[in-house]
């Protein structure tokens, strides 16, 4: 299996006019992919990393990554997988790319026969993904960013947000004030019988204070907010934000507006429904979203789990899982995006 750059890749489609730049298709190596993270090293490279094997699940699903240079789009490599207790496979779960204003750039995954009990772990590079450094898993109670990429505070707190399955569907926060050598955590932050959440997206707001968005079982998205650095929250607040149960992210662009990315739907009779639309929306504020733009729009198919990160030079990349096949990445121009129209 080759990748973008090479021949006999997928095509990539055409610009559509307006905010998008540019979209490709990174073909994976396996019969599935999902649950895709991207970020812009400091040296200015772009790396996207997703698991992929069989299935979900599956013994054989590993981290798989693809960096992007002048070229495009390097053929993927696995960097990491895992095995259990008694030296047997183990599936690997949601990567997630991270580099810190210092030390080296970070990949967080997951690995564990679900994810009620997985456990967490994190490989290092110094040399912009190209090499990686042997896995270690992360201290007890720490499961790493569980989706979505965490944000580094103006006083260097890396924060990283964090859910667990296991005991109904509980959000908590993670931090580091070491750079990610030793970290502390809160306790739950929802009461899974009002709003079941999981899976946080991170804004840090002009004022300072941290807002984490997130996926619920109640169709909508609910949010919730931290004026200490992440230490304590607001009790989450469901939004007037229509969510199917599905993945999302968000970022906070340079302009001030808050960027989401999402299913903008709600889940049928099956909770996995609902994922055949996928949209961009603004904010000014977090609370109010103006949905700007639709990415996929084909009902019954699935894209989901969408990742975005905004470049050193100023464009909105994001990529996110396509029918399950493929990894999808679509550049934007942000200046072209307006809450007063949409595409």
């Amino acid at each position: 299996m080759v990748g973008l750059a090479a021949a006999g890749a997928a095509a990539a489609r055409a610009p559509a006019p307006g905010a998008v730049v540019a979209r490709t298709h990174l073909v994976c190596p396996t019969p599935q992919c999902h649950a895709s993270t991207l970020v812009e090293t400091r040296d200015g490279v772009l790396l996207a990393a997703w698991f992929g094997g069989d299935h979900e699940g599956a013994t054989d699903v590993g981290i798989w990554l693809a960096r992007r240079d002048t070229g495009g789009w390097s053929t993927p490599v696995r960097v990491a997988d895992g095995v259990d207790a008694h030296g047997k496979p183990i599936a690997a779960w949601n990567p997630v790319l991270f580099q810190p204003d210092h030390g080296p750039l970070q990949l967080y995954y997951k690995l564990g026969p679900n994810p009620r009990q997985w456990w967490g772990m994190v490989i290092t590079s110094t040399d912009d993904g190209a090499h990686w450094s042997a896995p270690r898993r992360l201290p007890e109670g720490i499961l790493g960013p569980i989706k979505d990429k965490p944000v580094q505070l103006a006083d260097g707190r890396i924060l990283a947000p964090s859910s667990t399955e296991d005991d109904g569907w509980r959000l908590h926060m993670e931090w580091s004030d070491d750079g990610g050598a030793h970290w502390q955590r809160t306790g739950p932050l929802n009461n899974p019988v009002r709003i079941g959440a999981i899976q946080p997206a991170l804004l840090v707001h002009a004022d300072g204070r941290v807002q984490a968005l997130a996926r619920t079982q109640q169709n909508r998205i609910a949010s919730l907010w931290s004026s200490d650095h992440g230490a304590h929250w607001t009790a989450p607040t469901l939004l007037d934000v229509d969510n199917p149960n599905a993945g999302i992210d968000a970022v906070q662009l340079a302009d001030g507006r808050s960027l989401l990315v999402y299913n903008p739907t709600t889940s049928g009779k099956d909770w996995w429904d609902g994922r055949g639309v996928l949209a961009v929306a603004l904010s000014d504020d977090g609370l109010h979203w103006h949905r700007v733009l639709t990415l996929e729009n084909t009902p019954g198919e699935k894209f989901s789990y969408p990742a975005v990160i905004q470049a050193h030079d100023g464009k909105v990349h994001i990529s996110y899982t396509w029918k399950r096949t493929a990894i999808a990445q679509v550049v934007l121009d942000p200046a072209q995006l307006s809450m007063d129209r949409a595409d």
